[in-house]
């Protein structure tokens, strides 16, 4: 995502970033939440080089109920298509996300 340093040099950008992708595209009726960030994920797997975005969507695909395996299958498609450099890349990514929430869900509650 955009971080507050690009602001100045394009103020739009953060509004059309979400208002596009969010606002238009994924309020479609014809595909669910868990098909689009399945999609999604593919895409960026596919592209190689959009690893912090890939994060992002591997985390809203296990938000919308994905499982881990069904991402993980996701990515062993990618080999066949986009290469297995770009599958092993998004299979790190995943790794971290995973790990990530794993770390999450076994830290003690702060009261």
């Amino acid at each position: 995502m955009i971080d507050a340093r690009q602001a100045p040099i394009a103020p739009d950008f953060a509004r059309l970033l979400i208002e596009f992708p969010f606002g238009d595209i994924y309020s479609r009726p014809g595909l669910d939440l868990k098909s689009r960030e399945i999609a999604t994920i593919a895409a960026l797997a596919a592209l190689g080089n959009a690893t912090a975005q890939l994060k992002v969507h591997i985390e809203g695909a296990l938000n919308v109920g994905a499982t881990q395996a069904e991402i993980v299958e996701v990515f062993m498609q990618m080999a066949v298509y986009a290469g297995f450099p770009a599958a092993l890349n998004a299979l790190f990514a995943a790794r971290e996300v995973f790990e990530s929430r794993q770390d999450a869900a076994d830290a003690p509650e702060v009261a």
